[in-house]
């Protein structure tokens, strides 16, 4: 059997940054063991997995060891492979997930808009084992549907905090966001989910639908600019729609090929 793949490097237009994403079209879907195995084996923070379906398309995305609820850059780099590489006609993509529900993307140009549903957010207690995740309390702490969100004085402070990654993998969460208000971006994160296989995520569009309510309310204005201020480097236009978000951002092809199984 050859299983078609592609890598696209998301929230990016120059190659080597952003987050990098396997896609893998389908025509219908395989065994679940075989696409974790799949997924272990590119070792990328996300695999994903599309079929066809109706005037749409099934979504599903796996980390290296486990299926997630949703993933925000392997979507816009699934979109990316439909419009440019898969014949997909028309500037719209719906896709459905049995965890996530509707989601659609756009083209608008050269950026892609995925529109996802936002997140709900609550305050929570600094715990000693909140605390004890960084080498920097945070100000406030947050829960969303399966991150939490650390809240930080500046952007020097996000891009030079020290995580703890085993304090990390044992909270009861997908992973940490981490965010402050930006220099020149609107607000700044980084990602940390080293109990879903992944430490450090490079651009986790996910994070986006607990961040953007946060900031949009915060800085009083619904369109802003966020950069994942990790190693690789992602840059997402935002845009808080109540009770769904938009995140926009540019994608670029590093490999097409096939698997043999």
């Amino acid at each position: 059997m050859y299983q078609k793949i592609y890598q696209v490097d998301a929230f990016t237009a120059i190659l080597f940054k952003g987050n990098p994403a396997a896609v893998c079209p389908l025509d219908e879907w395989i065994d679940d063991n075989l696409m974790q195995n799949i997924a272990m084996e590119n070792n990328l923070s996300e695999t994903v997995f599309y079929v066809k379906y109706d005037d749409g398309y099934q979504i599903r995305w796996f980390t290296p060891n486990m299926e997630v609820d949703l993933c925000g850059h392997a979507t816009l780099a699934a979109s990316f492979v439909l419009f440019n590489y898969e014949c997909h006609t028309g500037n719209e993509i719906r896709f459905y997930s049995l965890r996530s529900g509707q989601l659609y993307v756009r083209k608008d140009g050269d950026f892609l808009t995925m529109n996802f549903p936002s997140d709900i957010i609550v305050k929570s207690d600094i715990s000693p084992d909140l605390s004890d995740c960084f080498d920097i309390k945070p100000s406030k702490v947050f829960k969303g549907k399966t991150d939490y969100m650390f809240l930080f004085d500046n952007e020097d402070v996000v891009r030079n905090i020290v995580p703890n990654f085993e304090k990390i993998s044992k909270l009861n969460a997908r992973g940490v966001i981490i965010t402050s208000k930006g220099i020149k971006a609107d607000f700044v994160s980084r990602f940390f989910g080293p109990q879903s296989g992944v430490d450090e995520d490079p651009v986790t569009g996910s994070a986006h639908t607990t961040l953007i309510p946060y900031w949009a309310e915060k800085l009083n204005r619904n369109e802003l600019q966020a950069v994942q201020v990790s190693a690789r480097t992602g840059h997402l236009r935002c845009k808080y729609l109540d009770d769904r978000v938009e995140i926009s951002g540019q994608a670029v092809l590093f490999m097409k090929g096939e698997i043999f199984l």
